[in-house]
């Protein structure tokens, strides 16, 4: 379905990114925002990544090929995201600071700025933008929905506002996975940041044609089930409620999920 017209699309134009890309991930986690300009097939390079888990470091330098070290962004300046030559490259900074004191899974601590919370790491990337002489070209943000909750919505204005003194243009959206073909019922917000006065629209839902037993393999070796009675009894309650079929087959039981059986996420 198209999206009604507004103002937006009829006195700001899109941006159009026409150079190769250099992307900067701050938190960069295992490197999922570089995964997907691969999939894209964006034409990138990973140009600076920061990340404190060491553990998550080193899966990111397996994955890419990269041999980026350990960072703690309190330690990153401004002159070190190497924003220099912008008539060339198209320069994209992603952040997915730490949720755990948003996430309703968590103690909601928080992410005000000062606070000294590990989600107001966020505040380190206001820091850098004020530090850098020449500021990124697109920012991306990807969050717990509470990001933009009851709890945290006035330090979001506020991040909102520092952008937009930036020169930003910002976007923001709550995007389910489940429609965008993963079978993971797992909302988060995106906010899109454009330098300058542009127009964006997020990508409209996809149908789901996957189903969490598209994802398991036929075959698992015995050593990677989890046989306790705790186990035992989760299996026991989603057949019960009928999230997963039994079946005998030539191999013995089989337990099979159900093809509208979505997974459910929250996270960290």
């Amino acid at each position: 379905m198209n999206e009604q017209l507004s103002i937006f699309d009829l006195t700001m134009p899109y941006i159009l990114v026409d150079k190769p890309i250099r992307l900067l991930e701050m938190f960069a986690g295992i490197g999922s925002q570089a995964m997907a300009l691969r999939d894209l097939g964006a034409d990138f390079e990973h140009y600076r990544m920061i990340e404190f888990d060491e553990h998550a470091v080193r899966s990111y330098n397996a994955i890419h090929g990269t041999s980026f070290p350990v960072t703690d962004i309190r330690n990153v300046h401004g002159e070190d995201l190497g924003i220099v030559d912008k008539d060339t490259f198209t320069y994209l900074l992603t952040y997915s600071f730490p949720c755990q004191d948003l996430s309703a899974a968590g103690k909601r601590k928080g992410m005000k700025k000062g606070s000294g919370t590990r989600s107001g790491l966020l505040w380190e990337v206001e820091r850098l933008l004020r530090e850098t002489p020449k500021l990124p070209d697109i920012l991306l943000m990807e969050n717990v929905p509470e990001v933009i909750g009851a709890n945290n919505i006035d330090d979001f204005h506020l991040w909102q506002d520092f952008l937009v003194s930036k020169g930003y243009t910002n976007y923001v959206k709550i995007l389910n996975a489940k429609d965008y073909g993963v079978a993971q019922n797992r909302n988060r917000c995106f906010m899109v940041s454009l330098l300058g006065e542009y127009n964006y629209h997020f990508p409209e839902p996809i149908p789901l044609t996957k189903c969490i037993d598209d994802y398991c393999e036929d075959i698992v070796d015995e050593s990677y089930y989890i046989n306790t009675e705790k186990a035992q009894n989760m299996i026991k309650k989603a057949i019960e409620e009928g999230k997963i079929e039994v079946s005998k087959t030539d191999r013995g039981i089989e337990l099979t999920s159900r093809k509208d059986n979505i997974g459910q996420g929250e996270g960290f």
